[in-house]
């Protein structure tokens, strides 16, 4: 059964969203296919990147041979970037290795047919070449100047909050959705606070569960996250430069300490009205089709006196794909719906320059203008809007296939 909601405009053209009910034999149907897609893409990634080596080697035998004569490194440097995807690979069967089993209440079994092996899209290739720079990012020493610009910000208003000579921390709740890799949510977690994390790709839970769950030495493991970066190279050596991971013992966290990663849908997992004192989002917000959906359930599972942080960019990630609705509301726009929901703005940064799985050796490098916000839920005030209060229970996993087939800053 489905639902077609469909906005004219006075030219006669419309967007249409669709909320499809699907039966709960057809939705694991679907959540299994999407389930193995996902595996085949990890399955594939050293063929992927085997051809972009044979495109390059074939481009620069094309070349003159006094050309070829003048650029003796370009080969050497080529089989030595085949060694590390050859690496790269590894790494990337040990984590699907690990993810076969990783949901306690659902199995997926074998894939449909196991003859027909698919060939993953280059949308799935560069969402997992993406994830292999989300390792920089959370658990390698060459990301911390990064997580010092992201994360902190966000930790250190949590402790200002609540801080442990005024609250037991370890009651005290903190939800993080789109929690990536889970780096986030784990320092929040080990200052002692009860953190949840929350993930809907595949690609991200995969990846985490490895990282959290089978990582113990510290620096153990080594990746290769820039060989698949061609153009923008001062060096021909920092395209095969090795990160090393995890920075930390991802299995240190006192005994006492309060974590977890849940699996599934934000909208769809989160429906429990005034449950958790605070909300942490991180370049999350705009992973929206509907951004106020977001404002709504944050506002509605937290309780009063419960705050909600922001830090993050506006780059919709559903903009301009076919079949999809977005709504790429401003700042301004989005500031003043929170406004009308309720919620007190205390704290606001309107200039917070950030990275995202930046190589701080490429040529081209993006930063983000983010906005850094504290806003509160007052005690005692509520929106009269209706509310559905319905339970619903946790989701194993990413429930919507469609989910991984977004954009993403890389």
């Amino acid at each position: 059964m489905a639902e077609n909601t469909a906005n004219k405009h006075e030219d006669g053209s419309y967007f249409c969203k669709e909320r499809i009910k699907y039966s709960e034999e057809e939705e694991a149907r679907l959540e299994r296919q999407h389930f193995w897609r996902i595996i085949d893409a990890f399955r594939y990634y050293r063929v992927h990147v085997q051809e972009q080596v044979k495109r390059a080697e074939r481009q620069f035998r094309s070349l003159p041979q006094h050309h070829q004569n003048m650029l003796p490194g370009v080969l050497s440097n080529l089989t030595c970037i085949s060694q590390c995807a050859d690496h790269n690979q590894d790494v990337l069967q040990a984590i699907i290795q690990n993810s076969l089993h990783m949901f306690e209440n659902i199995e997926y079994g074998n894939r449909e047919d196991p003859r027909k092996t698919r060939t993953p899209s280059t949308f799935d290739m560069d969402k997992l070449k993406s994830t292999i720079k989300q390792f920089v990012r959370d658990w390698s020493e060459a990301g911390q100047a990064e997580r010092d610009t992201c994360y902190q910000p966000i930790i250190q208003e949590i402790q200002r909050l609540f801080p442990s000579d005024k609250y037991d921390v370890s009651k005290v709740s903190v939800l993080v959705p789109g929690a990536g890799l889970g780096r986030l949510a784990w320092e929040i977690a080990r200052l002692g606070y009860m953190c949840q994390g929350n993930e809907w790709s595949f690609f991200m839970l995969f990846s985490s569960n490895f990282v959290l769950n089978r990582c113990e030495k510290v620096n153990s493991l080594t990746l290769y996250p820039w060989i698949h970066q061609f153009s923008n190279n001062k060096k021909s050596s920092d395209q095969t430069r090795p990160i090393r991971f995890p920075d930390v013992d991802p299995q240190s966290l006192p005994l006492s300490s309060d974590f977890s990663m849940v699996a599934g849908d934000f909208l769809e997992v989160y429906s429990d009205s005034d449950t958790w004192d605070c909300v942490a989002t991180c370049f999350f917000i705009d992973t929206a089709h509907n951004v106020l959906e977001y404002v709504e359930t944050i506002w509605k599972i937290l309780k009063p006196g419960g705050v909600w942080i922001n830090l993050g960019p506006l780059l919709y990630h559903f903009e301009n794909l076919a079949n999809e609705l977005s709504v790429e509301l401003s700042y301004e726009d989005i500031r003043s719906a929170m406004v009308k929901y309720g919620f007190h703005i205390e704290v606001e940064r309107e200039s917070v320059p950030t990275t995202y799985t930046e190589n701080d050796r490429s040529m081209l490098r993006y930063v983000y203008d983010c906005v850094f916000f504290v806003a509160r839920k007052p005690t005692g005030v509520y929106m009269n809007v209706q509310q559905d209060n319905q339970q619903q229970s946790l989701p194993p996993a990413a429930k919507s296939p469609r989910r991984d087939d977004t954009a993403s800053p890389t």
